[in-house]
């Protein structure tokens, strides 16, 4: 009898270490845009947290956004702000964290063009909206003397999913031309007038490296990754500007003055004089109650390692820091999750 008691023992204390030694798993899903700093957040999380275990998928913005509403993953992850009618449609309060700041770039791939090319805001959009259609036309020939520009048709190449990364891009399209806004406007998914479809970041990118002649639009760590050339843009103060950290801040430091409670806030088009044009946020999606409390628990954690240490690791990989006003800013939101 002592025997089957000391047995039972030892099966429970067995079964007790076994599950303080479990895994929580915490699943996510969204943009493209900051997936290679997620990925590393999430690989050096879990030399911290060995109890943790992030499950990200790059599905895009808009999958992200559909996942978290539909409560299928625990966190959504997006470079577009829910509206007021997508906040709505959620079954509790979402809030939006924000994680770090990026440029997205105007890529391309013209023989002989392997960096250099300038490109007036006003262009890019009527290059998207197929009225600039040969790389020699006068407008682009006349930004860039001494270039050699081909007498090819330019093919263009944009998001076929749902992307926050097109809402950066649209948002910028419609602050600088107004036939943009009224014919095709700013969003996740947008009725693109011309050219190509690839899905992701990755898929863009893609596109673009495999095929000449062609332009398109990509989170800066990408063009990098890819080895891709990327324009030097004219911003609202008439700079030509180069998409980099530094930029990447400028335009932010010229926004965040206004900064809302809730972040909802587009960084494109600022002002100042070396702020590159096309610069957005990238939020987590979390819900401010969290039904599953070890899930929670360890999801704030994280938030929280992400919001400081995380930091750290953004500029290495072509993502701006968050602001230091914005952290603690951020701080009292991820205190507010329940």
């Amino acid at each position: 009898m002592r025997k089957k008691i000391s047995l039972l023992v030892a099966a429970c204390l067995m079964t007790t270490a076994s599950l303080a030694g479990a895994e929580t798993l915490i699943n996510g899903a969204g943009a493209t845009f900051p997936y290679p700093l997620y990925s590393k957040w999430f690989s050096e999380y879990a030399k911290i947290d060995k109890s943790v275990k992030f499950n990200y998928q790059s599905i895009g913005s808009g999958g992200g956004v559909k996942q978290i509403t539909a409560q299928t993953v625990d966190f959504g992850a997006s470079d577009a702000f829910l509206s007021d009618k997508e906040l709505a449609a959620a079954p509790a309060k979402l809030l939006h964290i924000p994680t770090v700041m990026g440029a997205v770039v105007v890529t391309y791939n013209i023989p002989g063009v392997s960096k250099g090319l300038k490109l007036k805001v006003d262009d890019v959009a009527d290059i998207f909206l197929g009225k600039i259609t040969k790389w020699n036309d006068k407008r682009i020939a006349d930004d860039n003397p001494g270039v050699s520009l081909p007498d090819k048709a330019i093919i263009v190449v944009h998001r076929s999913d749902g992307s926050g990364t097109t809402s950066i891009f649209t948002d910028f399209l419609s602050g600088v031309s107004n036939e943009w806004q009224t014919k095709v406007g700013q969003g996740k998914s947008v009725k693109w007038p011309v050219g190509l479809g690839g899905k992701g970041n990755e898929g863009v990118a893609g596109q673009v490296k495999t095929t000449q002649f062609t332009i398109g639009y990509v989170e800066l760590a990408y063009a990098f990754e890819n080895k891709l050339p990327f324009a030097t843009l004219k911003n609202k103060a008439g700079s030509w500007v180069e998409p980099s950290i530094k930029t990447t801040s400028a335009a932010a430091a010229a926004a965040i003055k206004n900064m809302p409670v809730d972040y909802r806030i587009s960084l494109v088009n600022q002002p100042a004089k070396d702020a590159y044009p096309i610069v957005g946020f990238t939020w987590l999606l979390v819900y401010q109650d969290q039904k599953d409390k070890v899930k929670g628990k360890k999801l704030v954690e994280f938030l929280n390692w992400s919001l400081h240490k995380g930091q750290k690791m953004a500029a290495p990989m072509l993502y701006a820091p968050l602001p230091e006003s914005v952290v603690k800013m951020v701080e009292k939101t991820i205190q507010g999750i329940k």
